[in-house]
């Protein structure tokens, strides 16, 4: 039952290969989101073919006064299509904010308290962790240099194309109210990577309170699924249909 007085946040887990870290993410929530906030945790395994929908299992099992749900796609949906998931239960289950961390580690769930904050005292719609803030913290947390690069470059197109000033636009720490989302078509997005440029044009075109906040950087063994001249070409494509619709064009 939901505590009155409190806000509803749902921690969003988007996972997939994820056995050998989901554990670890997990116990890394703060205690403090529990305690300010009715919150659940939603992991969603997409269609992963190692263990990570049964370590999920086994951690709720061995948890059971932990609000946690585990759910498995039966057909992978790709990383937009996974997060359509999460998205869509956070509308149903009517969550006042949603928080994405990933299963891998890359984002620091110990940084959920802070980037909250703003969507709790209600200065913002959505919140992005963002690692450029500095931008050597980036590098100085393991970001490859090609990545760092193709961060930069790609950023600074899309800030050039829309008129917008966001250190950048490809970061995956990203908290929502779920309201703001209820107004968005984001069902219509790629289920591909480039899904997370696709509903920031959609963010803006509504008009949304977006802050950044900075985050450290951590690189670890994780494998890296996105091909990256596909990815620029999608990313830069969507943002200039986006920037032809803003005139007018489309």
């Amino acid at each position: 039952m939901p505590s009155l007085g409190r806000p509803r946040l749902l921690v969003f887990v988007i996972a997939y290969h994820a056995e050998a870290t989901l554990t670890a993410v997990l116990e890394r929530i703060p205690r403090l989101v529990f305690d300010d906030w009715d919150t659940e945790i939603l992991v969603v395994d997409d269609a992963s073919a190692d263990r990570t929908y049964d370590i999920g299992v086994a951690y709720r099992d061995a948890h059971p006064g932990l609000p946690l749900t585990v759910l498995r796609n039966t057909h992978n949906q790709g990383y937009g299509g996974n997060q359509k998931v999460g998205y869509a239960y956070a509308l149903s289950q009517d969550f006042d904010v949603v928080a994405m961390v990933h299963g891998d580690g890359q984002y620091a769930p110990e940084e959920l308290p802070r980037l909250l904050q703003p969507l709790r005292d209600g200065s913002a719609d959505v919140v992005f962790g963002s690692r450029m803030m500095p931008p050597s913290g980036a590098l100085k947390g393991g970001m490859p240099l090609y990545k760092f690069v193709g961060n930069r470059i790609l950023t600074t197109v899309q800030n050039s194309l829309l008129g917008t000033h966001l250190s950048e636009f490809h970061s995956g720490y990203r908290l929502y109210r779920v309201a703001t989302l209820g107004s968005l078509p984001f069902q219509l997005n790629s289920n591909d990577f480039h899904f997370d440029t696709e509903i920031i044009l959609q963010l803006f075109n509504a008009g949304a309170r977006i802050i950044e906040l900075p985050i450290p950087t951590y690189y670890g063994d994780e494998i890296s699924r996105v091909n990256g001249l596909a990815y620029a070409w999608n990313v830069v494509s969507a943002t200039l249909q986006n920037a032809a619709h803003r005139i007018g064009i489309l």
